[in-house]
């Protein structure tokens, strides 16, 4: 249920008879009461064979009938496969019903036909049902002979009419919505925005809501005659497009089997039953006629020798055809397989065509700008540093010395050595004393690595360059 504050009608069968179903109206929350009694035709009935029929009435006084409907389908034989003919053996089928695009509602007091009409769109692949509603169905009151002579149908056919029409919630979908959708004047229409009037739930109890606030714009005057239209025409859309049964057409001797992807329904009766009454006669009390059960039924002679013949011949002819579609159907087949051989080819032969212009490309571009530089291998070591010689380094052979770390708090670089104030004493004579004092004493060096220069070795190679300078 939509809203419980809305009008809502439940659809709830009889209990002592399946052809019956009550329909309990339910609004602000109501105990549900019945309300309609929809009721259907009684299969048994001779004329009720072949068609579709249903009414909608009073539940207590059920000989009152509100609307009614009546739908005789059209028969076309069937179309079957090579192997459908080969289990029937040859035998024709009987004619099956196909399903109408539309039906009429035949209201009554006053007595108008509501014709709803089905189409589905190309483009979501949804189907709808159209119907009008004349604004005006009661005619006024006047004193002239003239205007009580004239029929309800011709003031509702010159009445301006309304235009609604049900819309299936989604493509597999089974729920409805009714939507006002425009006016029609003496056959012209005009689109207007799509105002919601009802909804259909469909389901173990199926309902209908009607959307009460916006049926104030709804310019009907017959609203007891548009209730009726929407209660009965959903019904029959539900039992005849959205859920299609071989039993919806009442087809006597219906066979068991059904024709899958066709919206015909299958059944073995002859020819169809004409249609000589009207509806309220295929709803009245008729007494049923008396069937011939199949276990009375007299036995089928044997097929004579002409009628044997006749079989021999007629399988022959469908046996080359069953081998003549085996022919075709290897030659398609050998068809597809060649296709598919040479698609695959080409696509090779394509992406060795790309891969070849891609080497060719490569290697333009490889003569064209070389290859130097392209590799980005490791950095190349530095040089190492030019020294002046190995003599003018003391300490050449000697390895390096590392500085100590420095603690925490100190600088990162370290002070110089302070100069030696004297340079040690030699060992020697006398002439080696006056040599050494009377040479000027060369201050000590630091080194790179923050040790003194050693004399006690290069005091001689140091006297040399110094008396080269006097």
């Amino acid at each position: 249920m939509l809203d419980e504050n809305l009008p809502t009608f439940f659809f709830r069968p009889s209990s002592d008879n399946r052809l019956k179903s009550f329909l309990y109206f339910t609004h602000h929350g109501s105990e549900p009461t019945p309300e309609y009694l929809f009721q259907k035709v009684d299969p048994a009935l001779p004329q009720s064979w072949n068609k579709y029929a249903s009414a909608l009435g009073d539940p207590v006084a059920q000989d009152v009938i509100f609307g009614e409907v009546l739908i005789e389908p059209e028969f076309q034989q069937p179309t079957l496969s090579a192997a459908e003919i080969r289990v029937q053996n040859g035998v024709a089928q009987p004619p099956v019903p196909l399903i109408p695009d539309s039906f009429t509602i035949q209201l009554y007091n006053p007595d108008q036909q509501v014709t709803v009409r089905g189409e589905k769109s190309a483009w979501t692949g949804k189907e709808s049902w159209e119907f009008e509603m004349p604004q005006q169905s009661f005619r006024k009151p006047s004193t002239s002979k003239l205007d009580r002579q004239r029929s309800d149908e011709v003031i509702t056919s010159l009445a301006p009419k309304t235009v609604f029409k049900w819309k299936r919630d989604g493509k597999f979908s089974k729920d409805m919505t009714c939507y006002m959708t425009g006016t029609s004047v003496n056959g012209k229409k005009s689109k207007d925005p799509d105002i919601t009037v009802a909804m259909f739930k469909h389901g173990r109890e199926h309902a209908i809501t009607i959307y009460e606030p916006n049926l104030q714009r709804v310019e009907v005057e017959d609203r007891k005659g548009l209730e009726v239209v929407f209660l009965l025409g959903a019904e029959v859309i539900r039992e005849i497009y959205l859920s299609p049964s071989r039993d919806s057409f009442n087809i006597s001797g219906v066979s068991p089997s059904r024709r899958k992807n066709s919206r015909s329904l299958p059944g073995t009766s002859s020819s169809p039953t004409p249609a000589s009454h009207v509806m309220s006669g295929a709803m009245g009390n008729v007494p049923p006629a008396k069937r011939t059960s199949p276990v009375t039924q007299q036995p089928t002679p044997p097929p004579g020798p002409s009628d044997q013949a006749v079989i021999d011949a007629e399988t022959r002819r469908l046996q080359a055809m069953v081998e003549q579609e085996g022919r075709e159907r290897e030659k398609r087949d050998r068809a597809e397989q060649r296709r598919i051989k040479r698609m695959l080819e080409e696509e090779e032969r394509e992406r060795q065509r790309r891969e070849a212009e891609v080497a060719k490309e490569t290697e333009r571009l490889r003569r064209e700008y070389g290859v130097e530089g392209q590799d980005f291998g490791p950095a190349p070591s530095l040089p190492p540093r030019p020294t002046a010689g190995p003599s003018s380094r003391p300490d050449a052979g000697r390895p390096p010395a590392q500085s100590p770390r420095p603690h925490a708090g100190q600088s990162s670089f370290e002070a110089p050595p302070r100069p030696s104030s004297a340079e040690p004493r030699t060992h020697g004579g006398a002439l080696s004393r006056l040599l050494h004092l009377a040479s000027p004493q060369p201050q000590s060096q630091p080194q790179k690595n923050g040790r003194r220069r050693g004399n006690s070795s290069e005091g001689p190679n140091m006297l040399k360059k110094k008396s080269t300078l006097f």
